[in-house]
């Protein structure tokens, strides 16, 4: 699946069920195969911690094919209770830390989706 945002074409992999939506990029490293993973949820507000988790990701927040809400370079937690980042929407994308602005992707870009 491919996801482009400002012509910067993202591979990801998605994940629907609760069980791998909670697992999210816990214990994973984005590689050739992908450089991304995108959350398929209800619509409604949601929060995302970074337990677990290899390296610094951007959280986007993502609503009617519009980012509404960017969490920039979340750093991995190790500890038992880690910071979460909140935002609305029915879908949301993880990609490598920094990558928002080394892409210049900001709140209110459209969001296209090619399976």
């Amino acid at each position: 699946m491919e996801v482009n945002i400002n012509n910067n074409l993202f591979n990801v992999i998605s994940v629907i069920t609760r069980k791998d939506i909670e697992n999210g990029m816990t214990g994973k490293k984005f590689n050739n195969d992908f450089n991304g993973m995108l959350f398929v949820m209800s619509s409604g507000s949601h929060k995302f911690w970074m337990k677990g988790c290899l390296s610094s990701l951007d959280i986007l927040f993502i609503k009617d094919l519009k980012v509404n809400r960017i969490h920039k370079n979340c750093p991995p937690c190790r500890e038992d209770v880690c910071p979460t980042y909140e935002g609305v929407g029915d879908l949301a994308l993880e990609i490598n830390g920094g990558d928002c602005d080394k892409y210049d992707i900001k709140e209110g870009d459209s969001v296209f989706i090619k399976d």
